[in-house]
């Protein structure tokens, strides 16, 4: 072939490998970005329904904790918000995100577990206040009620802040290069 022809066709082939890396690189970080929101979005869900079931559980388990409402009337609150705290603690299992978003499901995972456990405090509790010929163990009672109350909304406060720090969460594309990503080359030791 000539070398008239040569040129222009080795000139064609080295823009393409251009473009077609530049495609491969965008469309990384187009599924990165998608990857990052939709781990973002179902978290937002997530602890939005979380924090609407166990605010009404609270609220009743605060009335109960005043003596303003009997003890075993909130056995069906109790028992809706833990089948509730189960099926998100399922859910929260489920959610896949990149790998910097382990952590925060983790995190959520441990704070519904300690909602459930809060959940069972108070169930505790207000079984032992419903039983009226026990009245030896209403300071038992009043504690568990009060210590699972009290969990109940330090889990709740948690779990916001977990759905913060994914709102937060910034997307890193890793370097096609081998070294390290940005926030893992720039972070302190």
């Amino acid at each position: 072939m000539e070398p008239a022809v040569l040129l222009p066709l080795a000139a064609f082939i080295a823009i393409a490998a251009a473009i077609a890396i530049i495609l491969r690189r965008a469309g990384r970080i187009v599924a990165r970005t998608r990857e990052v929101e939709g781990f973002r979005s179902s978290v937002r869900d997530l602890a939005t329904r979380i924090d609407t079931s166990l605010e009404g559980a609270t609220a009743r388990i605060d009335a109960v904790r005043r003596h303003q409402v009997a003890a075993d009337t909130i056995t069906e609150t109790i028992s809706a918000a833990t089948d509730a705290v189960e099926r998100y603690t399922v859910e929260a299992r489920a959610l896949h995100g990149p790998p910097t978003a382990d952590e925060i499901r983790d995190d959520l995972v441990a704070e519904l577990e300690r909602a459930s456990r809060a959940l069972a405090m108070v169930e505790h509790g207000a079984g032992i206040l419903a039983q009226a010929r026990r009245r030896g163990r209403e300071l038992e009672a009043q504690t568990s009620i009060k210590r699972g109350y009290l969990n109940l909304l330090h889990a709740r406060e948690a779990i916001a802040r977990h759905a913060a720090r994914a709102l937060a969460l910034d997307f890193d594309v890793p370097p096609t290069d081998g070294s390290e990503p940005a926030a893992v080359r720039d972070s302190p030791p």
